[in-house]
């Protein structure tokens, strides 16, 4: 099985593709190899063969018969095991001088050349010979060759090293696929596990690091990143499900208390008033609820492809002019830093209803007599968007979970609000790409919306 999961896993499969294809490579060089050695080597044969049988030639137009039979013999005299074969017969074939016993029996190829087998002794390897006729004046015919044993047993030693070169090279290459094969799919199998187990429900297994830097380890930084962000998400959801449960048990129960006095209520004028106690907080609820689903829209990301190009500008005085009276009303003042012409690309509605959102959490948590600035400028490559008062501030400890959904401070609890308005504005803020923080303001709080000019991947 083991084997049967190696030899079916990609790392194996592209390392015999490698092999095929160095193999392939090999085989081309050892082919140049062999053609520019062995034939070089049977062609410089071939040239003094043809270059002795010139001189032959010439020797027997100076000096006749006798002077060719005379330079043969002296020629033989000084090799008399060498390579060179040397055959002078009449129009007959009958030999006259030379070291061949009679004219071969092969029949010659395109070119005249004649390859044929030497008589040896048994006890000694076959020996080829190559040899080429030549026809002299008067009707003689003169044979020139060469026994071509040490070239072929040069070119059977490169043949051979070349087949077992390629085999080793082969044999190497699939010996490193295997290993690579393994190491690889002892990763991919670590990662496989991990999955599965956060299949089965476990969101804490990790797949654990090797600080190799390839591709595997990217990898396995990614699917660690995305299930940290995964962990985190299913966390806010069960965070979520708990907060619904609890904040939205105490509006539910009094709207069944208020439907329970109605029904024992005799009197039109107190019913109409509990009527109206449980309409609010059945508004109340519906608009929980409509702020939950519009902070889903938000975070699916869809309404990103509606982007345009927002000036700050009219929207923060927008802002401004409809919490004025709300303002003047609470005893706040409400004072605006803005600089010229800041555009982002973005949202307005969306972008709109954050900045309400921030300025509103002013009216609730904002003693009368205090301040509330708006400030808007130019920061980095973004725009900074900020509302800063100087009530009571949050907790530095408690500042991050304030962002949380349904999360509310102990001394918010008699405030009306479900606790999703930061919420609100943190999907806004990463819609565009930006960021929110919470800040001290000594006294009070500063939020501070940091919105990228051009987000990124716009």
């Amino acid at each position: 099985m083991h084997l049967k999961r190696l030899l079916r896993s990609s790392p194996f499969r592209l390392a015999v593709a490698y092999v095929a294809l160095f193999g392939s490579s090999a085989l081309v060089l050892l082919a140049f190899i062999y053609w520019s050695t062995a034939g070089f080597m049977l062609r410089q044969a071939d040239e003094t063969i043809e270059a002795e049988i010139a001189g032959l030639a010439e020797r027997y137009r100076i000096g006749g018969l006798s002077g060719l039979t005379a330079l043969i013999e002296e020629r033989l005299a000084r090799q008399p095991s060498g390579s060179s074969l040397y055959l002078v017969t009449n129009s007959n074939r009958q030999p006259l001088v030379g070291n061949l016993s009679g004219w071969p029996r092969a029949q010659p190829d395109e070119e005249g050349w004649l390859d044929f087998r030497l008589d040896v002794r048994d006890d000694e390897p076959i020996h080829w010979a190559r040899a080429k006729p030549f026809r002299l004046q008067g009707g003689f015919l003169l044979l020139a060759g060469r026994d071509m044993y040490e070239l072929q047993a040069i070119r059977t030693m490169i043949v051979r090293t070349m087949i077992w070169g390629l085999v080793l090279v082969i044999f190497l290459a699939l010996v490193g696929g295997v290993l690579v094969s393994r190491g690889r799919i002892r990763r991919v199998g670590v990662i496989n596990e991990a999955i599965g187990d956060v299949v089965a429900g476990d969101l804490t297994r990790r797949i654990p690091t090797d600080p190799t830097g390839d591709d595997i380890e990217q990898l396995v930084e990614n699917l660690n990143g995305m299930l940290d962000e995964l962990e985190k998400l299913v966390d806010g959801v069960r965070r979520v499900s708990d907060n619904i449960a609890h904040d939205l048990r105490t509006p539910l129960a009094r709207l069944k208390n208020r439907l329970e006095s109605l029904q024992q209520v005799e009197e039109s004028q107190n019913r109409r008033g509990i009527v109206d106690q449980a309409v609010a907080e059945a508004d109340g609820l519906l608009d929980t609820f409509n702020s939950l689903l519009r902070i889903a829209r938000i975070e699916s990301g869809r309404r990103r492809q509606a982007f345009t190009t927002v000036n700050l500008g009219p929207l923060i005085d927008d802002v401004a002019e409809l919490y004025a009276p709300l303002m003047e009303e609470a005893g706040l003042e409400l004072e605006i830093e803005q600089q010229a012409d800041l555009e982002v690309i973005g949202d307005r509605d969306l972008l709109f209803q954050a900045l309400a959102n921030l300025v509103d959490n002013t009216l609730k948590h904002v003693p009368s007599g205090g301040r509330v600035d708006i400030v808007a400028r130019r920061e980095g490559e973004g725009i900074l968007l900020a509302v800063a008062d100087y009530g009571r501030g949050i907790p530095e400890t408690e500042r991050e979970r304030a962002l949380e959904r349904f999360y509310r401070l102990d001394s918010s609890r008699s405030t009306p609000g479900a606790g999703l308005g930061l919420s609100l504005v943190v999907a806004v803020a990463e819609l565009h790409r930006g960021r929110l923080e919470l800040l001290d303001n000594d006294p009070g709080l500063r939020v501070e919306l940091l919105i990228p000019t051009l987000a990124p991947g716009l």
